[in-house]
């Protein structure tokens, strides 16, 4: 069974699925040394410390691997943190598109039905958003995850 997925502008964190997912960096240095900013910035902001907490337990985390949080204060079931930028902050088409395949692998393993997607490594990792866009539906439509995906270009108030 192929996912749906939809493209949408708006707020990651405004969208009506299970689960959002986080472009985040390989969990090596220490959650509270850094200052996210874009989507992971916004996420602590509004999740607070919980899901980063949980997530500092997993350790390292391979580029483009994903690990399972909970939401926090946020009114998700679950964050899907993926590891989308290099230690020099950095993406490519190739950790993208793993980030994507292990966000799916995780999502159906613990039954998440509706998974929203920013534009990982669109933003600190330097890649095109178009272009991004085009390889997370590309790589999603190529695994077996069955629910809906929506990817979220952001728009901002204003």
């Amino acid at each position: 069974m192929s996912p749906v997925i939809e493209i949408t502008h708006g707020d990651l964190l405004r969208q009506q699925v299970d689960a959002i997912v986080n472009p985040w960096n390989r969990n090596i240095i220490p959650w509270w040394l850094l200052l996210p900013q874009g989507v992971s910035g916004a996420i602590k902001r509004a999740a607070g410390f919980g899901p980063f907490r949980q997530l500092s337990r997993a350790g390292a985390i391979p580029l483009g691997g994903a690990v399972l949080t909970g939401a926090g204060r946020l009114p998700f079931r679950a964050i899907i943190h993926v590891a989308g930028l290099t230690i020099f902050w950095r993406s490519s088409e190739m950790i993208v598109r793993k980030c994507v395949s292990s966000a799916l692998a995780v999502a159906a393993a613990h039954q998440i039905d509706t998974i929203a997607f920013p534009l990982i490594g669109a933003g600190t990792g330097g890649l095109d958003p178009d272009r991004v866009e085009k390889l997370i539906a590309e790589q999603a439509s190529q695994t077996d995850y069955g629910g809906k995906i929506v990817i979220v270009r952001f728009r901002g108030a204003g």
